[in-house]
């Protein structure tokens, strides 16, 4: 059986940093895209980074480019997200997901979430 397991949210004052990681298990995932979605209280779904699965190509979202970093290591299954200089709005459920479809909202497995809060 597939899954995703997310690890590393928490509480963190704005300014501050974060680091999740996802460790994927069931089939290999080294010819997937890979990335992280998030969904706020009362928001929709939207994406927040990916990687391709040869490393070579990311991809960010506007509102966290240049503060968030995302990696990933085909060997170990695994794939982080780096968040620094965290502001408030990244308050969100991260989720880890494999299989990322091009319009960047579906993918072909999910992770269960992990809490993030930033403090003001």
């Amino acid at each position: 059986q597939v899954q995703l397991v997310e690890s590393g949210g928490g509480l963190v004052q704005a300014g501050g940093s974060l680091r999740l990681s996802c460790a994927a298990s069931g089939r290999p995932f080294s010819g997937y895209a890979m990335g992280w979605f998030r969904q706020a209280p009362g928001k929709e779904r939207e994406f927040v980074s990916a990687i391709s699965w040869n490393v070579e190509n990311t991809l960010y979202a506007d509102s966290v480019k240049g503060r968030f970093t995302i990696s990933r290591d085909n060997v170990k299954n695994t794939v982080d997200l780096q968040m620094n200089s965290l502001k408030p709005e990244d308050t969100a459920v991260y989720y880890c997901a494999a299989g990322i479809r091009n319009d960047l909202y579906e993918a072909d497995y999910w992770g269960q979430g992990t809490q993030v809060t930033v403090s003001s």
